[in-house]
């Protein structure tokens, strides 16, 4: 495309020249792959509909338009707090996925920002939780309801950080999960839950205090 600023590179040229397809929704899923998830579909297809829905020249369209005064948050993966590499869960078992992640940018994150389901597997009904704006440097803890696939395998799916106007921000957040029969990371987790409640809850050491027979 003429006047783009930027050139693409020889893989994705290649990338284009494979895709044969006129249906809209794979070419919408496909934009936003190339992207990195910057545009939501709405984005997507808006770029697509104008260039008749040639991907190579919606890409051209995107970078010839993308404004450089936009600001975009920055946001950095640090480590899996739930669910790392190795740990395996139970068919069919709720469960709760956490990650850490940093504000690595200069300025704080705007308010309404979410993180976001983007593909892959879902692993439940949950595809969006508020994330508190973060301050420069601020590390904080994300975490989401989930529930494993009925059969055994080895799943993924992604989620990025979205601000309120639907830019996508930040590394791409993976949950890798590996569904056995005899996983234990279900089980786990409810015995920590367990143990969390029992621990807040106030120790009685008799009816009337320290004195059980009370002070004569």
């Amino acid at each position: 495309m003429e006047g783009m600023d930027v050139d693409l590179d020889p893989e994705l040229m290649q990338k284009f020249s494979c895709l044969g397809t006129t249906d809209k929704d794979v070419l919408i899923s496909e934009f936003q792959r190339l992207l990195g998830f910057q545009l939501n579909p709405a984005g997507c297809a808006f770029f697509l509909d104008m260039t008749n829905w040639n991907l190579q020249a919606a890409i051209g369209a995107y970078y010839d338009f993308e404004s450089p005064n936009v600001s975009v948050p920055s946001m950095s993966f640090v480590e899996d707090v739930t669910i790392g590499e190795g740990e395996s869960i139970p068919p069919d078992t709720q469960f709760i996925k956490t990650w850490r992640i940093q504000n690595s940018g200069a300025e704080a994150w705007p308010p309404g920002v979410c993180l976001k389901y983007v593909g892959g597997d879902q692993f439940g009904h949950v595809n969006m939780v508020m994330v508190r704006s973060l301050e420069p440097q601020e590390i904080a803890d994300v975490s989401v309801q989930m529930c494993s696939p009925s059969r055994a395998g080895m799943y993924q799916g992604q989620w990025r950080m979205c601000t309120a106007t639907g830019l996508y921000y930040g590394d791409v957040i993976w949950v890798i999960l590996s569904v056995e029969v005899g996983g234990l990371l279900g089980v786990t987790q409810q015995l920590s839950s367990f143990e969390t409640e029992f621990n807040t809850q106030p120790h009685r050491k008799g009816l009337h205090g320290p004195y059980p027979f009370g002070q004569s």
